[in-house]
């Protein structure tokens, strides 16, 4: 089928080397000449390096889970953002992925907590309400009572639908909702934004 990558059973090195290449591929964003590169820089290296990153693969999949609060991902749970007492658990900043909440803490203007949806409303790739974790945010706001919602999907048309659908939940609710200042371009994913552009679209946020 077009678009889908070649897999390669055989290899002059073996079937292993084979194997490996073919995982590597699979990576987003690595194409066959670097899959081959890394498949190579692990044939290579000492046993040491390659076993060491085989055990950081191995325990990032066995340790590293959905916190049960904010469903960021965590080793601990709740997580540390969630436990942290220093933290305004009455403001609470909506995002679509865990990469996202990296993002806004390194720009370091954010000090409440979190909520990850897991991905953003698009009903042409079959993702509706019902597989994020919209439910759970309003128990959250309800339960906990949180005072502020901050939209920080990403400004794109899904993003914006998904942050549009959770305001239309809670509009008879004692909460106010504000979205990050549009110094974001329209368009654009939170995860590339410097950290001066994210603290600014913090600090500038509007009422939805």
């Amino acid at each position: 089928m077009a678009g889908m990558k070649r897999e390669t059973s055989d290899h002059p090195y073996g079937a292993s080397v084979g194997r490996l290449i073919d995982e590597f591929n699979r990576l987003p964003g690595i194409g066959r000449k670097s899959a081959e590169r890394l498949s190579n820089y692990i044939l290579s290296c000492r046993p040491a390096e390659a076993n060491a990153l085989a055990d950081a693969i191995r325990a990032v999949k066995s340790n590293v889970h959905k916190c049960t609060t904010c469903f960021n991902l965590t080793e601990s749970d709740p997580c540390d953002l969630c436990k942290d007492a220093r933290r305004d658990g009455t403001v609470v900043c909506v995002v679509e992925q865990p990469r996202d909440v990296v993002a806004l803490e390194a720009s370091g203007a954010f000090t409440g907590k979190y909520h990850v949806l897991g991905g953003r409303i698009a009903p042409l790739e079959g993702i509706g309400p019902e597989n994020l974790t919209i439910n759970q945010l309003v128990r959250r706001v309800r339960k906990e009572g949180v005072r502020e919602i901050v939209m920080a999907t990403n400004p794109t048309l899904e993003g914006d639908g998904t942050a549009l659908f959770i305001t239309n939940l809670l509009e008879n609710d004692d909460v106010k909702i504000t979205r990050l200042a549009r110094g974001i371009a329209s368009g654009s994913v939170l995860e590339f934004a410097n950290r001066e552009m994210l603290a600014d679209a913090l600090r500038g946020r509007q009422s939805f």
